[in-house]
């Protein structure tokens, strides 16, 4: 009997096509950006991601609420360079991280945040968690998007992460719905943007005649200053910033995550001069910060300066005050350009007498201090507990403030020893930052101290999160100013509507921080007199563990920044 040819001829295998999920699309496209931690509270919206993380080996750090994430993920870019993110679950996970997110906002901060969202197939039919979050998150980010088909889920990521560098940094909102993070497609069909060639340098320079014509103002300024802002730490420029005060000879004052750039002592570092040293300048440079209210929109640089602005951002240059130049770029790279310009034309102008006209005002300004400062009172004068944590930290230590009346009184005299090594919330003013930044910071730089002053209302925000400090034994000193107030608030009703008012809404309970910490597994203790509250954080660093000494400090004692707030007048 003659055999068929089906019979005779072996059945061909048909290869299937090897895929790959949204998840794990997700995560190569994280890989790819070099991110190796994702800061989240978890839902089932983003499991899939977790799954891609792990082989991808991307750490995931789990927290008790998806604000302490956000924030997290802004620290975490503050610290290291590099965007930070951030993955939470749709509807209430996404809402509860905006405050996160619009703080890296204001502070420009580049991270990325990760949404959750029902299945596309359920769209408009009430699946679980369903919420407009591209529409809520667009006027707080740089870039909002709903990722469309899976196949886009890795290009998409790489999309956010460029658009967090266009112009001053700041976050960037993906939503991504179930079925596109489940779904697998073919590995071939998917766009996985390569590292390194999807983002360009944004080192710019700017108009190469604006960086001469600021070179030749240099040059001609009698009494020149400068004030660094938070750009000169953002963009990495610090190194560039003390050069460029070193060999052009400028006395420097700095603000916000800047501070530490010159360290204490420098010949070229002022702090409590900068009044005075702004009404008696003859040109003001003002480098990574803008005219806001810290500024007094502008107002506070006399109009008989010459007065230069330098910012990564077209829209900040010239905004709430006239400027008579102006440059567009990169803080650090503009810096290093202007002092090599510099170098041909250097005057011999002699800043010996300007120089010595600072360091008077700024001794006056501290002497006159001095004595609160170094007070005994009983309860504690806040300007002690800060003048304590100052000669606490060395140059490893990374100091983190939050909260209101008490962290203004620290701005004063905490400084630090090192560039990077302040984090505050920014212009948000956002309360609740500390722990996340501990977190971030710690799990960061584990080779760092990290010293946080909280205030007591501020600490209440996120403070469940010690708990994860201790989980991932991460240790850190913390200290709880504790005044049982808002007492930022409360100085400025009772200025407003007399101190039989005084009270309302804003008086906390006599809460022991100390026995929280230890309740949850750090250290604790209670600090009540003056003396000894320099061997309480002693303890604290040697104990090892995340800890928390409660200060109980004077509640009738108010910051000068607080009492000079414009919205009390």
């Amino acid at each position: 009997m003659a055999q068929t040819v089906s019979e005779t001829q072996p059945t061909a295998v048909v290869k299937e096509p090897e895929t790959i999920s949204g998840g794990h699309l997700v995560a190569k496209a994280l890989k790819a950006e070099g991110i190796d931690v994702i800061f989240t509270l978890c839902g089932g919206h983003i499991i899939d991601i977790y799954d891609g993380c792990v082989d991808e080996g991307i750490a995931v750090v789990d927290v008790r609420h998806e604000q302490v994430a956000a924030h997290a993920a802004d620290g975490y870019a503050r610290v290291t360079g590099k965007p930070g993110c951030a993955v939470v679950t749709a509807g209430p996970g996404t809402t509860d991280a905006v405050t996160g997110v619009a703080n890296a906002f204001r502070a420009e901060s580049p991270m990325l945040l990760i949404g959750g969202q029902g299945a596309l197939n359920q769209h408009k039919m009430g699946s679980l968690q369903d919420l407009p979050h591209v529409d809520m998150m667009t006027p707080i980010t740089k870039f909002a998007a709903t990722v469309p088909h899976t196949a886009r889920a890795a290009d998409m990521v790489s999309m956010a992460f460029r658009e967090c560098y266009n112009g001053a940094p700041g976050p960037s909102f993906l939503e991504i719905p179930r079925d596109i993070l489940d779904n697998s497609v073919p590995v071939e069909s998917a766009t996985v943007p390569e590292a390194g060639h999807y983002r360009a340098s944004t080192k710019s320079i700017g108009d190469p005649a604006s960086v001469e014509a600021l070179a030749d103002l240099l040059a001609r300024a009698e009494k020149p200053v400068v004030l660094l802002g938070s750009q000169v730490w953002t963009s990495r420029g610090s190194d560039a910033a003390i050069d460029f005060v070193r060999t052009l000879d400028i006395p420097a004052f700095m603000n916000g995550s800047a501070r530490g750039t010159l360290p204490p002592g420098d010949p070229h570092h002022f702090h409590l001069s900068r009044r005075y040293g702004f009404n008696n300048a003859d040109l003001i440079l003002i480098v990574g910060t803008p005219f806001d209210f810290r500024m007094g929109y502008g107002r506070r640089l006399p109009k008989s300066a010459t007065v230069v602005q330098i910012d990564l951002d077209y829209r900040t240059v010239g905004k709430n005050r006239d400027i008579d130049l102006g440059l567009v770029g990169d803080p650090g790279a503009i810096l290093a350009a202007v002092t090599q310009a510099s170098s041909g034309r250097l005057q011999k102008t002699d800043r010996k007498a300007w120089f010595a006209e600072l360091r008077s005002e700024e001794d006056a300004a501290y002497q006159k201090r001095l004595p609160r400062q170094l007070s005994d009172a009983n309860p504690i004068h806040p300007l002690r507990l800060a003048h304590e944590i100052n000669e606490f930290l060395t140059e490893d230590s990374i100091y983190i403030g939050d909260g209101g009346d008490i962290v203004t009184f620290s701005g004063g005299v905490v400084q630090p020893k090192s560039p990077g090594h302040w984090m505050d919330p920014g212009p948000l003013g956002t309360l609740g930052v500390g722990i996340p930044f501990v977190l971030a910071a710690k799990y960061a730089r584990p080779d760092k101290e990290v010293v946080a002053l909280f205030g007591d209302g501020a600490f209440s925000l996120t403070g469940w999160d010690f708990e994860t400090l201790v989980r991932y034994k991460l240790p850190f000193v913390g200290v709880v100013g504790n005044n049982s107030s808002m007492n930022q608030i409360r100085y400025g009703q009772e200025a407003k509507y007399g101190k039989d008012r005084g009270r309302i809404g804003n008086t906390l309970g006599d809460v022991k921080y100390d026995e929280f910490a230890r309740m949850l597994g750090g250290y604790g203790e209670e600090v009540r007199d003056p003396a000894d509250i320099g061997p309480a954080l002693l303890r604290a660093r040697e104990s090892g563990l995340p800890s928390l000494i409660n200060v109980w400090v004077d509640p009738d004692a108010y910051a000068p920044g607080t009492m000079n707030q414009t919205m009390y007048k």
